[in-house]
């Protein structure tokens, strides 16, 4: 019974002092909200990037032309030419635990239908490459084995091109001109929109390799090898056993330098995710500091309550009130403040959040944990914060606080 007399008084004097309470709880609802909308765009941004990477396809290892070394005089993206198909086909034919391997060359060109026309990359790969990437087939079909082996002009465009050439046509079955070569569209992909880095994936032109070799770019080498290992827990195996493979076929013995560079992007999606992740907790720590500016404005109102209810705590101590008694009623009352600023900050927050993904075209992630730490921690901010102003209060003189005017 005196709990709930004690949160029904807290309630009369909010309420009395409906401004001044209202000012007071505003620190701990900005800090609420701050906490909620920040964390979210701290974990957008981790769901793009680990989206972004895994779009690429899963527990995948890129063979790269080129050292890894960043010292010394580099090439342009694509100019090395280290790397053979015929290399791709010994990693495949003599590594184990690897699903598939699919080399690829790339290019951009203006890609040209009757009077439309857009630049855009074309993309030589296998017909490997589909499921290494995780690519749908919407209408028509993909790149065949059969189609490599006769160098076919055939191409498989993304809806970016598709729309942009085609409108609102079906585009399998018509000719289109890549480098002023006729060529077939034999496949729609299904979009798969735009990666975290903003660069759309679906502006894209696959034709077989072997045609974009010799018929479009007259080339012998390949610029990537992409490789999707069978199982996660062996990644490090066969990237340490694809290393060993290239190093026999390159001809490169004792500590000379690689001519090729193996990125693992399973430990690259655990890298950016730690990154992001301690990026999140900073943005979260920083809008931490305003819940504690706002505690310290529930502990000057509850001490300026204090004072001006002087005589109030003299006559309940007067007629039996406890140390304890006065102790709860402060103490409820700041309590309330973060509370109810808890309360409200916690829609503010999610409301500002889907606000920055509407207005900022931005991804963001609302989960619980934000919410359920800041509001506690609003709670727990009123608690401590109000300790001071109410043990002040349980410890007047009823004497000396009868006579206080």
């Amino acid at each position: 019974m005196l709990f709930s007399e004690s949160f029904q008084m807290a309630l009369t004097s909010l309420y009395a002092n409906k401004m001044r309470s209202l000012l007071t709880m505003l620190g701990i609802i900005i800090g609420v909200a701050a906490v909620i909308a920040l964390v979210s765009v701290g974990m957008g941004v981790r769901s793009n990037v680990t989206n972004s990477i895994a779009s690429l396809g899963s527990n995948m290892l890129i063979v790269s032309p080129g050292s890894s070394n960043r010292g010394g005089v580099r090439g342009a993206a694509g100019s090395m030419q280290t790397l053979k198909y015929d290399d791709a086909e010994a990693i495949k034919n003599k590594i184990k635990n690897i699903e598939y391997v699919s080399p690829s060359v790339s290019g951009s060109y203006l890609i040209v239908y009757g009077n439309n026309n857009w630049k855009t990359s074309v993309q030589g790969v296998t017909p490997e490459f589909m499921s290494i990437r995780s690519l749908s087939v919407s209408n028509g079909s993909f790149i065949s084995a059969n189609d490599m082996n006769k160098r076919s002009r055939v191409a498989v465009i993304g809806t970016t091109v598709a729309a942009n050439l085609f409108a609102k046509d079906n585009p399998v079955g018509k000719n289109i001109r890549i480098n002023n070569q006729p060529y077939k569209v034999i496949g729609l992909l299904e979009s798969k929109g735009q990666s975290s880095m903003g660069q759309d994936q679906d502006d894209m032109v696959y034709v077989p390799i072997t045609t974009a070799q010799e018929r479009m770019l007259g080339i012998t080498y390949v610029q990537s090898i992409n490789i999707q290992v069978a199982d996660p827990n062996k990644m490090d195996q066969v990237q340490s056993e694809v290393e060993t493979l290239l190093r026999m076929r390159h001809h490169i013995l004792g500590g000379k330098e690689d001519d090729f560079n193996v990125r693992n992007l399973t430990s690259l999606m655990e890298t950016m995710s730690q990154s992001t992740a301690m990026l999140t907790m900073l943005l979260g720590a920083i809008a931490g500091i305003s819940l504690l500016v706002g505690g310290i404005g529930i502990m000057n109102i509850m001490m300026v309550s204090v004072t001006e209810r002087t005589r109030e705590i003299g006559i309940r101590k007067a007629l039996g009130a406890t140390f304890m008694n006065i102790m709860t009623q402060f103490l409820i009352e700041s309590m309330v403040i973060g509370i109810i600023g808890g309360i409200i900050g916690i829609i503010v927050g999610c409301a500002v959040s889907q606000l920055i993904a509407k207005i900022g075209a931005f991804t963001t992630v609302i989960t619980m944990l934000p919410i359920v730490v800041s509001f506690v921690f609003s709670v727990g901010i009123g608690l401590f914060f109000g300790i001071y102003p109410a043990r002040k209060a349980a410890k007047l003189d009823p004497i000396e606080a009868l006579r206080y005017e």
